[in-house]
């Protein structure tokens, strides 16, 4: 079979780590419009978010102790590589460090569980199948149409991913006081941004999944349980995005037409 898979430096996956998964299912099931169903995979409680049919995410609940240890709800997102021991030792060598070192999960790939410089967590993965993932299609609601990484060192956070992973330096879009929103491009697209963390929101990645109807999905964010903490606001292309969190307190972004 031919090597499809998506090249070394895209986002091939997005993980939603929650108190509840069997609420944040309902939610993100109202919201986004996925549905979820277990991934199957013996002694993990796993579960997938699909859309008209293909696979988008993976949640599952907050490990044991993770609380303890200062972890919230969040997401994260998965970047493909070629070679994962490579890219681990090549992200301890450019100052990032390594939290769950590289492992086999067998039907899956390999994987490991990494944080930039400046302390943001994701992960890096060779997936087992040859097939390209369609986690990221910014063209189709229910996928994931933006990245966008919040960090107290844009510069510094732009040389780590443009060397690590091939993602080249777009447009930068003035914001005030805030400084520069800084477009990165992949593959011939635009993939997402990097901007300086705001005051009061801890640094990391954010993800904005695709809508059919932004109005609508912010009044199934606020009835579902879940907050707004900005928008809806038209962005570059016509778009509209919500800034929210789901009701067990983990970010996330909405995005598409104002009908």
């Amino acid at each position: 079979m031919a090597d499809s898979r998506n090249p070394h430096g895209s986002f091939i996956w997005y993980e939603l780590l929650t108190a509840d998964p069997h609420a944040a299912a309902a939610f993100y099931g109202e919201v986004i419009g996925w549905s979820a169903a277990s991934a199957g995979q013996p002694g993990i409680d796993y579960h997938i978010f699909s859309a008209d049919g293909g696979r988008v995410a993976g949640h599952m609940k907050l490990p044991h102790g993770a609380r303890e240890a200062g972890m919230r709800p969040g997401w994260l997102g998965y970047i493909g590589v070629d070679d994962v021991d490579a890219a681990v030792a090549d992200i301890e060598g450019a100052g990032g460090k390594v939290h769950m070192p590289a492992m086999d999960l067998e039907g899956v790939g390999r994987m490991a569980m990494v944080a930039d410089p400046q302390g943001v967590p994701f992960y890096v993965m060779r997936g087992e199948s040859d097939e390209a993932s369609p986690s990221f299609t910014p063209t189709k609601a229910g996928y994931c149409h933006w990245n966008e990484l919040s960090t107290p060192d844009p510069e510094g956070a732009l040389a780590f991913y443009t060397g690590r992973f091939g993602w080249e330096k777009g447009e930068v879009m003035p914001m005030g006081e805030m400084g520069g929103y800084q477009f990165i491009h992949h593959g011939g697209g635009m993939i997402g941004a990097i901007m300086t963390a705001p005051p009061g929101r801890p640094p990391g990645w954010n993800f904005a999944f695709g809508v059919r109807d932004i109005e609508e999905a912010a009044r199934k964010i606020a009835a579902g349980g879940g907050g707004i903490r900005h928008g809806p606001v038209e962005v570059p292309g016509g778009d509209w995005v919500v800034m929210a969190s789901d009701p067990q307190g983990a970010a996330f972004m909405a995005v598409g037409p104002r009908n």
